[in-house]
């Protein structure tokens, strides 16, 4: 449900989310998510420590060899054996998340994170905001040519089971300077939630794009 606030990947879609997703062709149902949270056992939080570690200072996943990838993806798998039952009733997937990983570049953020849009647009940020009970904000901040700019995506958040989730998403907004504009059309993201706790949230998108978000608040 990033989706890619990025571009329409779940997690900016960031769930697969990015701008560029192909058009929408049906609706689903919209399922409302339970504040109740099911007990769980706690991973160690060297775990935690262990995957924050691994993506630190790799420019979201870009600088990380295959191994590195493939390191990041064990803790993950790791993690994932502590998650609680039925995350997306949890009120743990609220919050303000920064996109700290993602095994595909270009999953989160679309064109702008691909090699050529990533020598134009410097990424400053990738956050994506979850807001009871189904709003999901996602948001690329960049800087182009001395100038701040941002692509924004506001999605609805629909249950499909215990732990996958589907985001539609609004028209993209896209921002330089004073300018400011909407591009292309609906769009939409499934995500699995692999784990999630007060610090971080694994994510899996229908493509197997891997996700790791930093809650911020």
């Amino acid at each position: 449900m990033y989706a890619s606030a990025a571009a329409a990947s779940p997690a900016l879609r960031f769930s697969s989310a990015t701008p560029l997703l192909a058009p929408l062709r049906r609706r689903l149902p919209s399922v409302r998510c339970s504040l109740a949270a099911t007990p769980g056992v706690r991973a160690p939080p060297e775990l935690v420590e262990s995957i924050l570690s691994k993506v630190k200072g790799t420019d979201r996943g870009v600088l990380l060899p295959k191994d590195g990838h493939q390191e990041v993806a064990d803790v993950a798998l790791q993690l994932g054996k502590y998650c609680i039952d039925e995350p997306v009733k949890s009120p743990l997937i609220f919050g303000e998340w920064e996109v700290v990983y993602c095994s595909v570049p270009t999953s989160p953020g679309g064109l702008y994170r691909t090699p050529l849009g990533r020598l134009i647009f410097k990424t400053d940020e990738m956050i994506q905001v979850v807001e009871a009970p189904d709003v999901i904000r996602n948001k690329v901040s960049f800087s182009v040519f001395g100038l701040e700019g941002a692509v924004s995506l506001k999605g609805k958040l629909n249950v499909l089971d215990s732990k996958w989730i589907q985001v539609i998403f609004e028209a993209p907004e896209l921002k330089v300077g004073s300018l400011g504009f909407q591009y292309g059309g609906e769009s939409e993201v499934k995500l699995e939630i692999t784990y999630v706790d007060e610090k971080i949230r694994l994510g899996k998108g229908s493509r197997g794009s891997l996700f790791v978000f930093l809650r911020r608040r």
